[in-house]
């Protein structure tokens, strides 16, 4: 949010710095902020968790991470569904969803955004890079 003073815009009180307009983003996009101190990456915070910084500058992720932890979810939805915890390549965790079968989703599995936001649950949805190699026992 800005106010205006003679021609310069200037940041309002209490606005974080850094922040795109969300009319600048690219809706297909995934959004991240990065510690203007400490330089630590988060994702949808006020204030940095390590240093506690408010000064937070918007930046846009390239979309790709690793599964660190998938769970397969019955409950409120006609079928099951995977939710899963995403560590993008920037350093930031990201909870989501993976296409594909949701016993099929493992912890160290390679995605790439699909969509910043589904439609239903408003939460970034990801497809596999690559189908992993398992040892069958």
């Amino acid at each position: 949010m800005y106010h205006h003073s003679g021609n310069i815009a200037h940041p309002a009180a209490g606005s974080a710095t850094g922040l795109l307009e969300p009319e600048a983003r690219d809706p297909e996009a995934l959004y991240f902020q990065r510690c203007t101190w400490c330089g630590t990456a988060t994702y949808h915070r006020l204030l940095c968790p390590v240093c506690r910084g408010s000064e937070l500058r918007t930046e846009r992720s390239e979309g790709v991470g690793t599964v660190r932890h998938s769970t397969v979810v019955h409950r409120n939805t006609p079928a099951a569904r995977n939710v899963s915890l995403i560590e993008m390549n920037e350093g930031f965790v990201v909870r989501g969803r993976v296409m594909g079968p949701p016993i099929g989703i493992h912890g160290g599995d390679r995605v790439r955004l699909a969509t910043a936001q589904d439609p239903v649950r408003g939460e970034p949805v990801f497809q596999l890079v690559d189908e992993p190699y398992r040892a069958w026992s």
